[in-house]
């Protein structure tokens, strides 16, 4: 009875700190015309990354000189979900539950730390500017970060954690595939000098 009167007391108390974050950006954004809308279609195309899996896909069919650069996109993709994944399944912070924050879109998960949206998008954007060029880390990280606070289902620590370790899995998937490709054009010219 005593636990549960103290849970009671620290969720009717004034939001602080990383709550009082999540509270002041919902405050700012969420009625302004098509956030929340923008917010929860970021959220469906980034779910398990199978949005940044289409992506790199359609990229390798419609680029096949590029294909293999399209396809590390992907794959690093993937593999920061999974790393994400991982690392909440290890913390097990919950996801923010305070009654001023509101909850704008379902989670697969009740755990919050990293965010597996800000980390596969992160890793993602590193990984297809590669493929096509232009600054992609700088268009679409920021809005798919504050979409996670918008939607009051991350802190953001969870977002600045996911797009540290998405940074570090691309930058992981782009010296492995730089490594294995060099590797292979060795051996191609070795092979050629040896015919």
């Amino acid at each position: 009875m005593r636990r549960a009167m103290a849970d009671i007391t620290a969720e009717s108390a004034p939001p602080r700190g990383e709550v009082a974050v999540v509270v002041a950006v919902q405050s700012a954004l969420a009625q302004r015309r098509g956030a929340l809308a923008a917010a929860r279609a970021l959220s469906y195309f980034g779910e398990h990354s199978i949005g940044w899996l289409a992506v790199s896909a359609i990229g390798a069919i419609l680029q096949p000189p590029r294909r293999r650069t399209w396809l590390v996109a992907g794959a690093g993709a993937f593999a920061a979900h999974a790393a994400a994944v991982l690392i909440k399944r290890l913390v097990r912070r919950a996801r923010p539950h305070h009654p001023a924050v509101a909850v704008n879109v379902g989670t697969p998960s009740s755990l919050s730390f990293p965010s597996a949206h800000a980390t596969s998008t992160t890793a993602a954007a590193m990984l297809l500017a590669r493929a096509t060029g232009l600054p992609l880390p700088v268009m679409l990280v920021p809005p798919m970060a504050l979409s996670r606070v918008l939607l009051g289902v991350h802190y953001p620590s969870d977002v600045a954690t996911g797009v540290a370790v998405g940074a570090a899995v691309a930058t992981i998937a782009g010296w492995a595939d730089g490594r294995w490709h060099g590797r292979a054009i060795g051996k191609r010219q070795v092979e050629r000098d040896d015919g």
